[in-house]
């Protein structure tokens, strides 16, 4: 008679559970990233496995560019002798491996729903710099682009970050895609394909607001640069970036380095 009773305290499956099973069953939708089928297809579109192996940017890092020192107290050969309209920049991990098929799935995939957990980590990796600004703003797309894509990746990951967003920019003028292009030829690319939206064309705007730039991804940061030229030249105070990746440009374990002014 007992073993005709259910085990009572086996535990129930949840409702979210249950889904999974039947989706995973019916449909077996895969990993955007690396085509594995979901465990938890309801949860989203790339398993755990791939955010699990996404690799984070993390201390010690330059203050000012955001990439990864070997050290705390080393000097960053990037900005070495340099003056950037953006004053400081954070990036959630590095653009390789699992991050940069999470991205290519957002940006060429249409799977917008990337934007919020990228977002996420983005939050978590760049807090103290969203802690101190007035507005976040996307770097635009020419509309030609948006229009062809449907959506602006960096809009998309911009409301998601907490502080207000506003889209103020716009890029006036189609630019080749900077992937395409070698690394000194890209600040060319993009030189004055930017301005301000018809509104905030008055500089008292602008004039004197913290601002943070958003993007999906930091290659050598000429976009960035161009935007906060504008930016800067409008009024506004400080102007950093954030972005969900960044190519890092020489690893932590690099010996050529300059020893530190400040130390």
């Amino acid at each position: 008679m007992a073993g005709l009773l259910p085990n009572l305290k086996s535990p129930i499956p949840s409702v979210g559970t249950i889904a999974d099973a039947l989706v995973t069953a019916l449909l077996a939708p895969a990993c955007a990233v690396c085509n594995a089928v979901l465990d938890h297809p309801t949860q989203g579109c790339v398993c755990s496995n791939c955010w699990r192996s996404i690799r984070p940017i993390t201390p010690p890092i330059c203050d000012r560019c955001g990439d990864p020192l070997p050290r705390p107290e080393a000097a960053c050969l990037n900005c070495f002798g340099e003056t950037p309209m953006v004053a400081r920049a954070r990036a959630a991990g590095e653009y390789e491996g699992a991050l940069r098929g999470v991205i290519h799935a957002l940006k060429y995939s249409g799977r917008q729903s990337l934007a919020r957990p990228l977002a996420e980590r983005l939050r978590r990796r760049g807090r103290d710099l969203l802690e101190s600004v007035d507005c976040v703003v996307p770097v635009p797309l020419h509309w030609s682009r948006e229009y062809h894509r449907g959506f602006n990746q960096a809009r998309e990951i911009a409301r998601h970050l907490g502080p207000c967003m506003v889209d103020m920019l716009v890029r006036h003028r189609p630019t080749r895609p900077q992937v395409e292009l070698a690394a000194d030829r890209r600040r060319a690319n993009v030189e004055g394909a930017f301005k301000l939206r018809r509104h905030w064309f008055r500089t008292s705007n602008v004039a004197g607001l913290r601002i943070a730039l958003v993007d999906d991804v930091s290659t050598t940061g000429a976009t960035l640069e161009a935007c906060a030229q504008l930016l800067k030249e409008s009024g506004a105070s400080e102007v950093y970036a954030l972005t969900a990746a960044r190519v890092v440009t020489r690893s932590r374990h690099s010996r050529a380095l300059f020893p530190n002014p400040q130390s």
